[in-house]
């Protein structure tokens, strides 16, 4: 079956002395990219009034049974008290199992979450896992019954201009919220927590607190990002209309191991670290300008074990360099549990390298 999308009238002389054509854009109902252009000459002006409206409509209509109001509290301080509001946004229903999806920020350091349904159904739920620092995702479990789940797109397939839809909860009085705009761009990254997230969609679709972990979809209903930050500021001048989404394509591998082993694989080398840059080099004194300056080492590391110490700067682990634009998480994330690789390091002036195994990240409560 075909969808037609959008429905335009070129007029204008053209070479070759056609006077216009009538262009139709088709798209098929499995796939988020044009197939084939119609093209009918057509001899004058002629009035076409065809909009996407209903396009949109019916991808809201069956997105928004899916998304869910996410309350976090923090615990009480007496028995039987409830504990204070710490966070209110999003999330996202995937499998009639009970899972959902939100950002990591929404629940971090929760003691009590609360999910609350399109229908105003509240229902308790338990944190099954999250992929903080390297992802904001996490994954909520929640009992099972009558709930719909959204279907999840190919992120892969998102081209710029291509019209999305961001549905969640806008400073959560304003629930079931819906803003339209467009992809700005695709694969994107943006530094947050020491660490540059990648594989983002940017969209110009308005995006406000409450809307943290909510869905990003296409006009085929179809979730293809999690809205999970907006730029408000750069240097010091306003900014507008720059919002990012977490992938599908990040979504469904992150979430997929967190329900099915209840982590994700990620190596941890067991340290406290800032990275440097020229600036952050300067104001310590330190003559090295790039790499991961050791703070402090935890017992039983891996770290501790290879024998690498407090005031070390770490240069390039395994055949990844260190750099402003490539931080020590980066790095670490593209290495593996139980993997051992040489880690070359700066110790009051001169280079060493030790040889370090990784062991599985131990995830934080």
């Amino acid at each position: 079956m075909i969808l037609l999308l959008v429905l335009s009238l070129i007029v204008g002389g053209v070479a070759g002395g056609v006077a216009g054509a009538l262009t139709a854009w088709v798209l098929s109902e499995d796939e988020e990219e044009v197939v084939a252009p119609i093209v009918t000459p057509v001899g004058g002006t002629t009035n076409v009034t065809l909009s996407e409206e209903s396009a949109i409509t019916q991808a809201v209509e069956a997105a928004l049974p899916s998304v869910v109001a996410i309350v976090s509290e923090e615990g009480g301080l007496l028995p039987g008290v409830d504990g204070q509001p710490l966070s209110l946004g999003s999330g996202v229903i995937i499998d009639e199992r009970g899972h959902i999806v939100t950002n990591e920020h929404v629940v971090s350091g929760a003691a009590r979450i609360t999910v609350v349904l399109y229908d105003g159904e509240e229902r308790e739920a338990t944190l099954l896992g999250h992929d903080w620092p390297f992802t904001d995702v996490a994954v909520l479990e929640i009992a099972p019954g009558g709930l719909i789940p959204l279907p999840l797109g190919d992120s892969d397939a998102v081209v710029p201009g291509q019209r999305v839809i961001a549905v969640g909860n806008s400073l959560h009085d304003f629930r079931s919220s819906v803003t339209v705009g467009v992809a700005s761009g695709v694969g994107r990254r943006w530094q947050r927590d020491g660490i540059f997230v990648e594989d983002l969609i940017q969209t110009d679709a308005a995006v406000n607190p409450g809307n943290s972990g909510g869905a990003l979809i296409n006009v085929l209903g179809q979730m293809v990002g999690m809205p999970t930050s907006v730029l408000r500021f750069d240097s010091g001048r306003e900014v507008e209309g720059v919002a990012f989404a977490i992938s599908s394509k990040t979504i469904q591998q992150v979430a997929g191991e967190i329900i099915e082993k209840g982590m994700v694989t990620r190596a941890y080398l067991g340290v406290s670290h800032i990275d440097l840059t020229p600036e952050i080099a300067a104001a310590r004194g330190l003559t090295v300008e790039r790499g991961a300056w050791i703070s402090s080492i935890g017992d039983d590391t891996p770290a501790g074990k290879a024998g690498i110490e407090v005031d070390d700067i770490i240069l390039a682990m395994g055949e990844y360099e260190i750099t402003v634009d490539v931080p020590f998480l980066n790095v670490l994330m593209r290495l593996e549990p139980d993997e051992t690789v040489p880690v070359v390091l700066n110790r009051d002036g001169e280079e060493l390298t030790l040889d370090v195994t990784l062991i599985q990240r131990r995830q934080r409560p």
